[in-house]
């Protein structure tokens, strides 16, 4: 099943409508709610080696819980950006536009060093 964007946003702010939640779902509060559950998400990684966070979805336990954690941060962040109004793709696009800027292939190939802002 393919669902866009919109189409999810859509389903979302129905699902908030129909329970009269858009009174909550402030910037503030959406975005302290779209911590927390970052927050959950980091929980569920935090303890693992590297290898063992590679490999978490193929533990049907824990890949549940890292997929119910990833899916609260998706759905947080897109309430959030509906209450802006900020398009998720067109600020992804730029923002990937301006990495692309800041750190050249060539110069960063390899490294994890962080790049001096835009002049």
């Amino acid at each position: 099943m393919t669902t866009s964007i919109e189409e999810l946003t859509g389903r979302l702010r129905e699902f908030a409508a129909a329970r009269d939640w858009e009174r909550f779902h402030t910037p503030k509060n959406l975005a302290m709610a779209l911590a927390g559950e970052a927050g959950e998400l980091l929980a569920e990684l935090q303890w693992l080696t590297p290898e063992e966070s590679v490999a978490v979805m193929a533990d049907p336990e824990a890949g549940a819980r890292v997929r119910s954690e990833v899916a609260d941060v998706t759905l947080y962040l897109l309430r959030l950006a509906d209450a802006l109004g900020i398009d998720l793709i067109e600020a992804a696009h730029a923002k990937l536009d301006e990495s692309e800027r800041r750190y050249d292939a060539a110069t960063y190939r390899g490294t994890a060093r962080k790049a001096p802002p835009l002049s």
